[in-house]
This record gives structure tokens, C-alpha cells and sequence, in this order.
């Protein structure tokens, strides 16, 4: 369909160097060798290359490499990767340029390369600083790891951010405060946080139903997340998300496109693309479509995207959804009368509490379709 242009571009690579008990994304634990990471990357390049002479990739303003692992597939795979996106966009220092990285895979001499090359932004998947912790997780480094890959990251990016995982069985609250404290003296200028989950056909819940490991308790990750609050909060970084902390200028970009209504380019194995127009929004996965949204279903996304945000909503854009959805100012005052939303200074955000009651919140403002 005709669209608007995409603004986002999320790239996946799909490798790692072993599965995470509890990760249900779509990677491969494979050989750092393989002529299967070769072959995959080789089409992406292709692919970036066939989207730039379709246009596509003219308007971009923030470019996502994951995974998977992207430092795993090593320097020589992620330059080719790189020059190609150099020569079919505009890969100015204006766009944000992010790419994932874990600690075990993380050297200096990647760093100044991929950085030479374009990235501005890295993420560390550090997960914890506390080795039990990591050992729980069957994650593949040590803590030191993550604390040699944090300092090697700050030798070329100002930009550096790591995902801190809390909930997990075993974890006390001041493990998990320790280790946010030690990223914000490392010199991080974003963290991520986020309460474990069990996802189906994971490793994770094969250990749970066996009674091998405690299920994560709500209470126990709610107390986590309060401590990266105000932990965080002291230390001079805003809270612009539901699951994301930076320091003032600091926030991903990228990130908030996908809260915002920002169309995306999705280029890799179960990378999704979401395409909209003035009257359709639709999002597709490996080539088939996952959401196909009309006027009416897209103001109720709107709404419900946004109170992932600090800033929520306006009320002028509660008014025009209020055209298609004629219950959203209802919607609106009840949340506010369970305390899950607060209207002030022109504006509808979500609480603390209604964070911590993500499903019933976002529920609430989707469910308004007609």
C-alpha cells in the first residue's frame, strides 16, 4: 500500500554464543565460524541494498542493529554490515545508530571500529553484577566482563546503555540495588530495567514446572522496580518510559518510535515492519501480516502506546481519538479513579501504579475500538 516513509530501521541478527534458560526471541546458538552467519549476513546486505534503490530508506532517523548477540557475528561481518548502510542511507551523526552488544563479546578494538563505522549508541545486555546472579541466568560472562565491556564502550561512546534484569529467584533487593548503583558510577547515561518473565517453551519453564526454579514473585519485582526509581532518580536520570532511565538527552530514540506511531523497517529473520498511512496501519513479520489496523484501532493503539511514556498523552490527542472512540474520555476517568492514570497540565500519564498494572491500563485503552 502507499505509506509514509519509514523512520525507523531495525536490523536482527539472530546469533548467539548459547540460549538463555529464559529468552524466547528468535536466535541460534551457533559456531562463531558458521557459514550460516555469512549466508544470513550477506542477505541482509542485499536486502539493504534492494530497500535503498526502492526509497525506502531515504527518511531515516534512528537505526537499531540487535539480536540475538550482534558483537558475536564479529568485527569483519558487522563492517560489511555497517559500509553497506553507510553507502544506502544517511548515516550522519544526526541519526541514532544503535547497536547490541554483551559483554563476553565486547572489545575494544570492536568499539572503535563500529564506531568509526557509524554506531553512536551502545547497548550492553549486562543483565546483573552480581555473578550469582548472572550464574541463575546461565548467562554466558561474569560481572568483570560486563564492567571491562561498560569501560571499553565509554573509550569512543558517550551513548552507552545497559538492560539490568530484576525478579529473577535468588536476587535480593540489594543485589539488584548494587548493581544499578555500580552502572551509574561505571558512567552509563541510560539503563534498562526489566522484571524477568517466564515465556512458554523456554528452559525457564521447563525448570519451573519441575519445582528447579521459584517462580518470579509480582511483589518482589514491583519492589525491584521502585528501587531502580529512586536509585536512578537520585542519581540525575529521567524516567521517559515504563522500562527506560536516561540522563537528560539521553533517551533512545529509537525506542520511542515504537511507542509513538513511527512507521519502522524490519530487515531479518522475525524482524517486524510496521506500515501506515493516513487510514491503515499494518505490521508484518517474516512476510506475513501480524496487525492490520483501521482509524478507529490505531487512535486506540495511540492512546495505549502512550501511557508506556512519561509524558502520555495530550488531551488534544484524546479529543480526536474521542471522534473514532467515543468511550475514551470515559476510559480516561475511571483509570484516573483507580489511580492508574493522572490528568495535570493539559496531559494524561500513567502512575506508578499504573505501571506496575501495565496489562489492566493498556487493556483498558485498546479494548476502546469499536
Amino acid at each position: 500500500m502507499p505509506h509514509d516513509p519509514y523512520k525507523a530501521l531495525y536490523l536482527h541478527l539472530p546469533f548467539c554464543v548459547k540460549r538463555c534458560g529464559y529468552c524466547d526471541f528468535s536466535t541460534a546458538a551457533v559456531s562463531a565460524d558458521s557459514p550460516e552467519i555469512d549466508a544470513y549476513v550477506e542477505d541482509m546486505v542485499l536486502q539493504i541494498r534492494r530497500k535503498a534503490k526502492e526509497g525506502e530508506l531515504g527518511a531515516l532517523k534512528t537505526v537499531y542493529v540487535g539480536g540475538g548477540t550482534p558483537s558475536y557475528v564479529g568485527l569483519a561481518r558487522l563492517s560489511n554490515l555497517l559500509y553497506t548502510l553507510s553507502l544506502s542511507m544517511h548515516l550522519t551523526p544526526e541519526v541514532e545508530c544503535t547497536m547490541e552488544a554483551n559483554p563476553e563479546s565486547l572489545t575494544e578494538r570492536m568499539v572503535r571500529d563500529i564506531w568509526a563505522l557509524g554506531v553512536n549508541r551502545l547497548s550492553i545486555g549486562v543483565q546483573s553484577l552480581d555473578d550469582e546472579v548472572l550464574r541463575t541466568l546461565g548467562r554466558a560472562h561474569t560481572s568483570d566482563d560486563a564492567r571491562r565491556a561498560i569501560e571499553a564502550a565509554l573509550t569512543r561512546f558517550e551513548n552507552v546503555s545497559v538492560d539490568l534484569m530484576c525478579g529473577i529467584p535468588g536476587q535480593s533487593e540489594q543485589s539488584f540495588e548494587d548493581s544499578v548503583r555500580e552502572a551509574v558510577r561505571l558512567g552509563v547515561a541510560h539503563v534498562s530495567v526489566y522484571p524477568l518473565t517466564i515465556e512458554p517453551h523456554t528452559a525457564f519453564e521447563q525448570a519451573v514446572l519441575k519445582g528447579a526454579l521459584e517462580e518470579p514473585d509480582d511483589d518482589v519485582e514491583a519492589a525491584h522496580m521502585e528501587i531502580a526509581a529512586r536509585v536512578l532518580s537520585e542519581e540525575g536520570f529521567e524516567r521517559y518510559e515504563v522500562a527506560s532511565y536516561a540522563r537528560p538527552g539521553f533517551a533512545c530514540r529509537h525506542n520511542i518510535a515504537y511507542w509513538t506511531g513511527v512507521p519502522y523497517l524490519g530487515i531479518g529473520r522475525s524482524a517486524a515492519t510496521m506500515t501506515q498511512n493516513a487510514d491503515r496501519r499494518m505490521r508484518t513479520q517474516d512476510g506475513q501480516v501480524t496487525d492490520d489496523l483501521g482509524l478507529a484501532s490505531m487512535a486506540a493503539e495511540d492512546l495505549m502506546l502512550g501511557m508506556r511514556m512519561t509524558c502520555g498523552v495530550s488531551d488534544e490527542q484524546v479529543e480526536q481519538a474521542a471522534q473514532l472512540l467515543p468511550e475514551a474520555h470515559e476510559a480516561f476517568a475511571e483509570l484516573a479513579g483507580e489511580g492508574l492514570v493522572v490528568h495535570a497540565d493539559g496531559r494524561w500519564r500513567p502512575t506508578e501504579h499504573g505501571w506496575l498494572c501495565g496489562n489492566e491500563l493498556y487493556g483498558c485503552l485498546f479494548d476502546l475500538t469499536p
